[in-house]
């Protein structure tokens, strides 16, 4: 009896810490459904009386959101598939290759985990407008074209895979490359996959990036173009809540195709030395 009690309670905090966590989207796509004047009465209600599409027409209407989109499909995916390679790379470096300075380098990447963004935005924003990069794809995405977490996080999984591989691999005549792209990162595809949702939610979420490089509305991504309707005085929550609650689509996809990599990828990116 004491075992299914303990499973009854177990399932009834999942229940409960599944409702806490979704909420908030519900009350997202929720509000974006309702009139601006209904979601501004007080006491605030979940659900509307009136359903509307009012602020789902106006984010077509008052935004050019296609070419957001387009441009966060372009910024954010875009990092997400360099970085992977990037990362990846230096993973294998540093994990699977024996060169002099390796361990200091490393400890390099570590320090690099705890360096506030803030602190490098202005001396990039500098750089890249000496560069004439400013309000460019390529000011968006190189300075993201690699990340020390992404660095650490594989490196930790890639050191878990049996060092049996290296050796049968250069017995039989495979160099450091194709032992990288043939064996290593196959292997490594729970870890890879995970860390592509990490990068991409990121990437896509970012506002502060985008809304200090991009100056014209044909460079600005999601984030960037919804800003616009936060006033210091105005706040237009329905056009805001439903532009987001359309912008979050790409990753619930992304994150439904790599589902059955994410949870072994973060199971098995353990520490070990």
């Amino acid at each position: 009896m004491r075992p299914r009690l303990a499973v009854g309670v177990l399932y009834l905090v999942l229940i409960a810490a599944a409702v806490v966590t979704l909420f908030p989207f519900v009350w997202m796509v929720l509000t974006s459904l309702k009139s601006e004047a209904e979601i501004v009465t007080y006491p605030p209600k979940l659900f509307p009386d009136r359903f509307t599409l009012e602020s789902v027409v106006n984010i077509w209407e008052r935004l050019p959101f296609l070419t957001l989109f387009r441009n966060s499909v372009i910024f954010a995916f875009g990092v997400t598939l360099i970085s992977l390679v990037f990362d990846s790379m230096a993973a294998f470096a540093f994990s699977r290759l024996h060169f002099p300075g390796r361990d200091k380098l490393f400890i390099l990447v570590l320090v690099a985990l705890m360096i506030p963004v803030q602190v490098t935005m202005i001396p990039l924003f500098l750089m890249l407008g000496n560069w004439g990069w400013l309000d460019t794809f390529l000011g968006l995405i190189v300075p993201r074209a690699t990340n020390a977490f992404g660095i650490f996080m594989l490196r930790q999984f890639f050191i878990n895979l049996p060092k049996e591989l290296d050796e049968s691999a250069r017995i039989d005549g495979s160099s450091e490359l194709r032992l990288y792209a043939a064996i290593i990162v196959p292997l490594a595809k729970p870890a890879i996959a995970s860390l592509a949702v990490f990068h991409l939610m990121y990437n896509w979420n970012d506002l502060m990036w985008p809304l200090i490089i991009t100056n014209s509305q044909e460079m600005r991504t999601i984030p960037a173009g919804l800003a616009l309707f936060m006033g210091q005085h105005v706040v237009e929550y329905g056009v805001l809540t439903a532009g987001v609650a359309i912008s979050i689509m790409p990753l619930i996809i992304a994150f439904l195709f790599a589902q059955k990599y994410f949870v072994q990828g973060i199971a098995f990116t353990g520490l070990k030395e």
